[in-house]
């Protein structure tokens, strides 16, 4: 013991200048490495084969193909982009076969929309080669498909890759998919040379595009449940998409078109007398967007079941995105030293940004509620994203992105305090982490400080329609009951009756008409009818109460 203590008090020798620590390791690791068979050549970090550019002189020969929204959004962009020189296509809405698609060619275990929107590629593009009989060179040279971006965990983050893997395996080796970022213009997944030229003019023309489908399908929504003949509502949105599909392309003024979609709408017949609650549709963006097989169809399905739709539209999420971006700036003013600059942003003035965002915030609404009201469309209210942050952060951080973030918080919590709409239906794919952990998680805590909201989350997986509709229908059920019970308090409040309501608006064609809008009180449509109808008839009831108190009264001598 005495031996091992008093050499390792010696002094060691220092080093030779020639001795190499890092080389004598590596030389000791290599002759491992070949001694236990492992690999000896160093790793490369893995970078994506990305397929050729889309460029200027391509576009003549080039079809771009869109899609993911609604239906009249897709086409109505189909038309904004070729009305500046543009070939495009809208893909049909995502369906079934394109589920199988995405699922036989995808990756296992993705969230339901990166299967349906990426299997409606791969399936448009079969189709292509197999009915119409192209080469799948001339595919991959004369067409290119360009999706939307966003932040967060998921949506979209991985979809471009997701989309080449599948192309790859089905066939299509080199199809050209381009990244269209909602925050920071243009990053083309395939390469730097932009094909898209991202002039004031393109935007503008998304932009009609975008305002005027919300607004279309607002008005479609709203009427369609009431409408007197079965079909009249779609046959008008049909008459109007042909007419505003024209100006979008020929870059006509929209003016003249919007007045005349006004009038084609409001040339339906309606009976809002009709009891039907309200079911307002929240919570993962394409799940609860889209009008197929990816959510079952469920805006036709509730209203078959007898229900008014509430959806939500592309301009409220810009609104939000544009929230998201003032957020974060006014976070970052106050990381003085840990972000550079005198104010924690750099060389960029803090000031300056916020009245952008400010200036962007007037303009966008401004400009959705003039089409609104040369559509047609009245008293439609924007929520105030101040307000949705401040309410919902109580229960989620204003802080965490994915899904809708806080605003599906926010939004069910409005909806169950201003009595927006009887019941409120929260959809979210299978596999989409965000949505789950807010609908499952955060809004079960939601709906027991606020017990008297009817709200269900459903999710979406491709199959088991059946067990979804059942579900749908068992909260249907209280929510037809909770409109009815609104409009019998609401008769009784105003002492009238339905009969009398209804002879009331026959008397008055413009309560009557199909562009009206009551103003909102309760939940139901009807009831806010009866609300309003209700106080014009007041001053009538009360003069009738008084005549025949008068004709009850004995004659005088």
């Amino acid at each position: 013991m005495e031996n091992i203590e008093s050499r390792v008090r010696l002094p060691m020798a220092p080093p030779s200048p020639e001795f190499d620590l890092d080389e004598q390791l590596k030389a000791f690791e290599d002759e491992e490495r070949v001694r236990l068979g492992l690999p000896t050549e160093p790793k490369k970090q893995y970078v994506e084969d990305v397929p050729q550019t889309f460029t200027k002189k391509q576009r003549a020969h080039t079809t771009v193909l869109v899609g993911g929204l609604t239906m009249a959004h897709d086409l109505f962009v189909q038309e904004a982009l070729s009305g500046v020189g543009y070939k495009v296509k809208a893909l049909d809405v995502p369906d079934g076969a394109a589920l199988q698609f995405g699922k036989e060619f995808g990756n296992r275990g993705q969230c339901n929309p990166t299967y349906f929107t990426v299997g409606n590629v791969v399936k448009y593009l079969h189709h292509l080669h197999d009915v119409e009989k192209k080469s799948k060179k001339e595919i991959i040279e004369n067409y290119v498909f360009l999706t939307a971006g966003a932040c967060g965990p998921c949506r979209f983050g991985m979809y471009t890759t997701e989309y080449r893997k599948a192309l790859r395996d089905s066939g299509f080796d080199g199809f050209r998919v381009m990244l269209f970022q909602q925050q920071g213009g243009l990053a083309q997944a395939t390469g730097e040379e932009q094909g898209l030229e991202l002039t004031p003019k393109f935007f503008i023309q998304i932009l009609k595009a975008l305002w005027v489908g919300d607004v279309l399908n607002l008005l479609g929504y709203r009427i369609r449940p009431y409408e007197v003949e079965p079909g009249a509502t779609d046959a008008a949105i049909a008459r109007s998409k042909t007419i505003l599909c024209k100006a979008l392309r020929e870059r006509e003024w929209l003016v003249p078109a919007m007045l005349k979609v006004r009038k084609e709408m409001g040339s339906v017949k309606v009976d809002r007398t009709k009891v039907k609650p309200k079911v307002g549709i929240i919570g993962e963006f394409w799940a609860m967007t889209t009008e197929g097989d990816g959510n079952y169809g469920l805006q036709r399905f509730l209203e078959s079941e007898g229900a008014e739709v509430d959806v939500q539209i592309v301009t409220a999420w810009l609104l939000y995105n544009i929230w998201e971006v003032r957020w974060d700036v006014q976070q970052r003013v106050n990381l003085r030293g840990a972000d550079g600059g005198k104010r924690g942003l750099g060389e960029s003035n803090p000031i300056k940004t916020l009245a952008m965002l400010w200036a962007g915030e007037k303009a966008l609404r401004g400009i959705f509620k003039s089409v609104s009201l040369l559509m047609g469309l009245h008293d439609y209210h924007f929520a105030d994203m101040d307000e949705v942050a401040q309410i919902s952060h109580k229960f989620y951080n204003n802080n965490l992105r994915g899904g809708e973030g806080h605003m599906e918080v926010g939004k069910l919590i409005l909806n169950i305090q201003r009595s927006k709409v009887n019941m409120t239906l929260s959809v979210k794919p299978f596999g989409c982490m965000p949505s789950s952990g807010v609908s499952d998680g955060v809004q079960s805590y939601v709906t027991s400080r606020y017990p008297e909201g009817i709200f269900l989350p459903i999710e979406t997986s491709g199959d088991g329609a059946v067990n979804v509709y059942s579900r749908i229908q068992m909260a249907l059920f209280k929510a037809k009951q909770h409109a009815q019970a609104e409009v019998d308090r609401s008769l009784a409040e105003y002492g009238v009756t339905i009969d009398e309501v209804k002879g009331f608006l026959a008397g008055h064609p413009r309560l009557a008409g199909a562009l009206h809008k009551a103003p909102h009180v309760l939940g139901s449509t009807a009831a806010d009818v009866v609300h309003q109808v209700g106080k014009l008839l007041r001053p009538v009831q009360t003069l009738k109460r008084l005549w025949k108190r008068e004709e009850a009264a004995p004659a005088h001598a």
